[in-house]
């Protein structure tokens, strides 16, 4: 990886030819806790471009978020809204960096769509102790993981979803959002340096 004459992150493929990284739409993917949105934002500042977080976006679309319309109208309704969401924002492309919630990436429509636009998929791969510990330092209550037990249950159920992502970046309890940002920009170089 190296930056080009305006100080953005570029990819250098083989064959000599080049391909601006944040020419790109990368989605950050994990279970809730994992960093997505804060590993997203601090990705898309050190490739000068912009990140969106799915759940912002659902937010903002909706009126209320992810928590209030599974509540109110159950999971399924709040999946369809997802998708209907995340097919706009990708097709927008106003954001190269997209974290997605922890089910959006379990929903085969989803993984379709980003499929798609041919975006690099990167798992935060973050223990479920980690995860948990942040689920209940939250704010926001988690519809999904209100109890440990079944916050288990669903993280468990997850990972080989999960695993289907093109990148998997192991996080720990140590590791700033900065350096795991550093990470995925790596994996990603790493990957194309492949194609």
């Amino acid at each position: 990886m190296w930056k080009d004459d305006k100080g953005r992150f570029a990819i250098a493929f083989k064959g000599g030819q080049q391909r601006l990284m944040n020419n790109q739409i990368i989605v950050i993917l994990g279970f809730m806790g994992s960093g997505k949105s804060t590993v997203a934002h601090d990705l898309a500042r050190k490739l000068n471009c912009r990140a969106s977080d799915l759940d912002d976006l659902i937010t903002r679309r909706e009126s209320r978020g992810p928590r209030e319309i599974i509540e109110q109208d159950g999971e399924a309704a709040f999946r369809k809204i997802e998708t209907r969401i995340l097919r706009e924002a990708l097709r927008e492309a106003s954001a190269r960096v997209v974290a997605v919630g922890g089910g959006a990436w379990t929903i085969a429509e989803n993984r379709r769509i980003i499929a798609e636009h041919e975006a690099f998929t990167v798992w935060l791969d973050a223990p479920f102790e980690l995860c948990w510990t942040r689920i209940e330092a939250g704010r926001e209550t988690r519809p999904l993981a209100r109890f440990r037990e079944t916050a288990q249950t669903l993280y468990t159920a997850r990972r080989g979803i999960y695993a289907l992502a093109d990148v998997r970046i192991p996080v720990s309890e140590n590791e700033s959002a900065e350096t795991i940002a550093m990470k995925v920009a790596g994996a990603v170089d790493q990957l194309n340096a492949k194609s």
